[in-house]
């Protein structure tokens, strides 16, 4: 279920960010759709909560693909926008996914370095295992957390952060995530989701300095729940 003013899943706001839990089917910025994105939806809670005149600044820290849920910052000053994308590109924010695969790994934790590229005419990145034209390094660690009757439970940390990244790299080592049907799973969820999640995010605050670290829930789905 997307999330509307009423139901925005807050994990941790403060004066310079906001984190909110992503709901599937939520997109992060405005596309081609022209469906109403989170950002917008994250703009008017704050313009209703503290009644404030004017247009609201709200700036895309970064981007989760709509059928994944979890953890996305925003930023509700400029100070903390430039600051936190800058940690970002000095890759000092770890963000942690969890994702629910069809068939247990090759190994029980690895590290896989592939060269991705992006197809923008059927929004889908391709996995070489050397570098090519146009290809951008991708670099993620995996390790098994837990196997049910029919899937596994990964826990994901990304090096780099390139298109549809996990979806394409855990596809390629047989992989795929549940209900991801662009990455080679055999059916969707019903809901249009996919069984990938942003767990969790550890940083320094921009402006405070001080550790934040958020974890999101998982949205409420019978595995899921079976993976607690």
């Amino acid at each position: 279920m997307a999330s509307t003013k009423d139901n925005l899943n807050v994990l941790f706001e403060d004066n310079h960010i906001i984190i909110i839990n992503k709901q599937s089917g939520d997109i992060v910025q405005g596309d081609k759709t022209g469906d109403t994105p989170l950002s917008d939806i994250v703009k008017t809670y704050i313009k209703d909560k503290y009644a404030k005149p004017g247009e609201v600044f709200l700036g895309v820290v970064h981007r989760l693909d709509r059928p994944t849920t979890g953890v996305v910052v925003f930023a509700k000053t400029s100070k903390a926008l430039e600051r936190f994308n800058k940690m970002l590109r000095d890759k000092i924010v770890d963000k942690t996914y969890w994702a629910i695969v069809k068939n247990r790994p090759p190994k029980d934790g690895d590290t896989l370095v592939n060269f991705l590229k992006k197809n923008p005419k059927n929004n889908k990145s391709t996995v070489y295992k050397t570098a090519s034209e146009g290809s951008k390094k991708a670099v993620l660690h995996y390790k098994l957390i837990k196997s049910l009757d029919n899937y596994h439970l990964l826990e994901v940390d990304l090096e780099t952060g390139r298109h549809h990244q996990i979806r394409c790299q855990l596809s390629a080592i047989g992989c795929p995530i549940k209900g991801d049907l662009k990455y080679g799973f055999d059916r969707s969820n019903k809901d249009g989701s996919i069984h990938l999640h942003a767990r969790k995010i550890v940083f320094i605050h921009p402006v405070s300095k001080e550790e934040i670290s958020i974890f999101a829930p998982t949205p409420k789905d019978p595995i899921w729940e079976a993976c607690h």
